[in-house]
C-alpha cells in the first residue's frame, strides 16, 4: 500500500495546521483504497450496514462539495449522488465507477484548497447550515473531524477485505 501522506508538523499557524490535518485526513482515505479492485472498494461492511470504501469516497465528495462550494462560497451548484435515496453515495455503489468517484473527490478537494486559501479563517459562509452560520474555520474544523470519523470506519473495512491494518 504507497503511502505518499506527509505528516503534519508539530509547529505551525493555525491556518496551515488545519490545512495540514484536513489534508492529512484526505490522503488517508487515499491509503486505506489504494491497490484494491473495484470489487473490494464496493465490498460492505455488514448488514444492516451499507458502508463500504467507494461509498466513503462518493461520500466525502459530496461533503466537500456541499460544505466548500455551496456552504463557504455559495456557489449553485447541484448535490452530488442524491437521489430519492438520501444515502445514495453510499447505497448505489454496484454499478458506480470507481474511476469517476474517485476523480471527483479529487476535483472537489482541489476546489475545496483553492477556495479556502482565498478566505480568511474568521469568514462566514455565505449560506447557512440547517439554519446556522459558520466559520470557515468551523467548516475545517469539521472536516478533520469528519474524515477522521469516516477514516476509523475505511480502516475497518480494509482489515476486513484484505487485512491491511495501519494509521
Amino acid at each position: 500500500m504507497t503511502d505518499n501522506r506527509v505528516p503534519p508538523p508539530f509547529l505551525g499557524d493555525e491556518r496551515a495546521t488545519l490545512n495540514n490535518w484536513l489534508d492529512w485526513h484526505r490522503e488517508t482515505l487515499a491509503v486505506k483504497c489504494a491497490g484494491l479492485s473495484e470489487e473490494q472498494l464496493r465490498q460492505r461492511s455488514t448488514p444492516p450496514s451499507t458502508l463500504s470504501l467507494l461509498g466513503l469516497v462518493r461520500h466525502m465528495a459530496h461533503v466537500e462539495r456541499v460544505w466548500f462550494r455551496r456552504v463557504l462560497n455559495d456557489e449553485d451548484v447541484p448535490l452530488l449522488y442524491k437521489t430519492a435515496d438520501p444515502d445514495a453515495e453510499f447505497n448505489d455503489v454496484d454499478t458506480a465507477s470507481p474511476e469517476e468517484a474517485f476523480a471527483t473527490w479529487r476535483a472537489e478537494t482541489e476546489h475545496a484548497r483553492k477556495l479556502s486559501a482565498e478566505v480568511p479563517l474568521d469568514a462566514i459562509g455565505k449560506q447557512q447550515r440547517h439554519g446556522q452560520d459558520c466559520s470557515h474555520r468551523w467548516i475545517l474544523v469539521h472536516m478533520i473531524e469528519e474524515y477522521a470519523r469516516h477514516n476509523g470506519h475505511a480502516d475497518l473495512l480494509r482489515e476486513r477485505i484484505d487485512g491491511v491494518t495501519g494509521e
